[in-house]
């Protein structure tokens, strides 16, 4: 059943208050769903900071931006490839000198559906890589100006979550025996809300519970599949464009602008449109599966991120 717990058309921007004095971090903001959050918020009177890998796609984003709402918006970014640590490391060295205050770093960038196995300059399978990996870092490094904030982190979670093994494939991470693109995806995805839920009851055992919400953007019209799918993906999604069964970007970005700005939310629940098969529809507070939260395998997948990224979180 849809979720109208925000009335009859779900959580929308207008229940935003007035956001100025507030900071927020999105990573892939540049297009997308991330664009329209970033674009949302800056109407709303926010400082973004745009945290993307390619510098003339961003600066692009950054003055169209402008030239919508006054060269006096409040919005930058701060190159960062999220597929390399050493970019992670130095992009949120970046952050921490410049940005005083963070309201909430939004982990909204992923690559998806890579036709074919490929590998970080860590060593690690691409998907897992840059959409896991990358933001565990990124999000560890940044934890403390966070709570110090009084913030939180929003983690963009997918429906294929659900999908492929829905568990961590331990034994071979990189998928060299058995790699196909939307199983690893799906582990992707699963991954980050691991690293998710983990981090909530870590956080609530240091005494240091601040919010940490993961959301979902149902099925958007973005360049997230053209950008890395094969061609038949890439077709198919586009047919799909063309149906009642996929939404706007904008409207993707609700649940993320949502879980960034809303109060009275739940920890251990996945937010995001509440439709047709979670695809479109009332945002709000979406159907969770148990093996997203499966405890041992969450705290293997936490000690296991540790070890490969080489980057120990502090609590």
């Amino acid at each position: 059943m849809p979720d109208t717990t925000y009335g009859p058309n779900g959580w929308t921007p207008e229940r935003m208050d007035d956001q100025t004095g507030k900071t927020y971090l999105i990573t892939g903001a540049n297009a997308g769903t991330g664009f329209q959050a970033a674009r949302i918020l800056v109407s709303k009177g926010a400082k973004v900071v745009m945290l993307n890998r390619s510098v003339e796609k961003s600066t692009a984003a950054v003055n169209g931006l402008k030239a919508e709402f006054g060269e006096e918006a409040d919005v930058s970014f701060i190159r960062m490839d999220l597929s390399e640590l050493a970019s992670v490391r130095e992009a949120a060295a970046n952050v921490l000198q410049s940005v005083p205050k963070i309201d909430a770093l939004i982990c909204n960038a992923a690559i998806a559906q890579v036709p074919t196995q490929q590998l970080t300059v860590d060593g690690f399978e691409s998907q897992l890589g840059t959409n896991h990996y990358g933001h565990f870092v990124l999000c560890g490094m940044l934890c403390d100006r966070i709570e110090a904030s009084g913030g939180r982190i929003v983690v963009v979670a997918s429906l294929g979550y659900n999908m492929g093994i829905k568990t961590i494939q331990f034994d071979d991470l990189n998928w060299d025996k058995n790699y196909s693109a939307n199983p690893v995806y799906s582990q992707s995805k699963l991954a980050q809300m691991m690293f998710a839920y983990e981090l909530q009851d870590r956080l609530a055992a240091a005494g240091k519970d601040f919010g940490v919400y993961v959301c979902h953007p149902g099925s958007s019209a973005t360049s997230l599949i053209t950008t890395s799918g094969s061609r038949i993906t890439r077709f198919v999604f586009w047919l799909m464009t063309k149906s009642p069964m996929v939404q706007t970007a904008e409207k993707g970005a609700y649940p993320e602008l949502m879980c960034a700005t809303e109060d009275g939310l739940e920890k251990r629940a996945l937010y995001g449109p509440t439709g047709r098969m979670g695809f479109v529809g009332p945002v709000g507070k979406g159907n969770l599966h148990a093996h997203a939260y499966d405890k041992p395998v969450m705290s293997k997948l936490w000690d296991v991120s540790e070890e490969a990224t080489g980057f120990i979180w502090s609590f």
